[in-house]
């Protein structure tokens, strides 16, 4: 019997995209076994204010760039094909139809954290099992400790696997990664203040931020098409 592949999805705004968000993908795509992790970037991110994001092609192609080395890395750009807010639900019925039960949505222990405000939030773990990155030291929490109040009915804890069930047979993982202390509100007031971003982003990112001036002096950097 030929084995399932496994799909890892990253959204995000990367905002730019730096190296945390590439280890992070990595380290998930090795510990589970993913054939590939595909990133996509958020056109309009519904919990994010819009005043320090730049154009989603300037940050598309940023993402394509930090990722082209990784032949395990992909770039999809679903969410600034659809109209409206970038919402998971919708992202998530894209993919399952295209790649069925072998999705694994990878998002961060913070905005897990408030997954509850999120549309459709119940019936995103019938579309996808989900991967939460956690820092170190994280499994030593207790595991009832680890969901929000409003998904505790829909799931239980597999003691032997260390991982959730959803009613639906998808699973939940806490996975430890090791964090780089990089944010992406840290480099764009790097950039404002005219620092270096050098080990910070890949070289490629750190180029194409200067040679088309983004982030600089508070303004909305990449406005229109041509800034790709």
């Amino acid at each position: 019997m030929v084995a399932t592949k496994k799909v890892g999805l990253f959204g995000g705004t990367f905002n730019p995209i730096h190296l945390g968000h590439l280890r992070g993908a990595e380290e998930i795509r090795e510990s589970l076994g993913l054939e590939r992790v595909i990133f996509i970037p958020a056109a309009i991110p519904p919990h994010k204010e819009m005043a320090d994001v730049i154009e989603p092609l300037a940050r598309l192609e940023m993402v394509r760039l930090a990722t082209a080395a990784n032949p395990f890395f992909s770039v999809s750009d679903v969410e600034l094909r659809r109209s409206g807010k970038s919402y998971t639900i919708g992202t998530l019925r894209y993919f399952h139809e295209k790649e069925g039960d072998s999705l694994f949505f990878i998002v961060g222990k913070e905005a897990f954290a408030e997954i509850e405000t999120w549309k459709e939030y119940g019936k995103l773990f019938s579309l996808s099992n989900f991967i939460v990155m956690a820092p170190t030291g994280f499994g030593k929490t207790p595991p009832s400790s680890r969901l929000p109040k409003g998904l505790a009915s829909s799931f239980h804890y597999d003691h032997d696997g260390g991982y959730w069930r959803h009613e639906s047979g998808h699973t939940l993982h806490f996975k430890e990664i090791v964090f780089l202390d990089i944010s992406s509100t840290r480099i764009r007031e790097l950039i404002g203040r005219g620092k270096s971003l050098k080990y910070l982003v890949p070289s490629e990112v750190e180029t194409y931020i200067q040679s088309h001036g983004l982030y600089r002096g508070g303004r909305v950097a990449g406005e229109g098409k041509n800034s790709v």
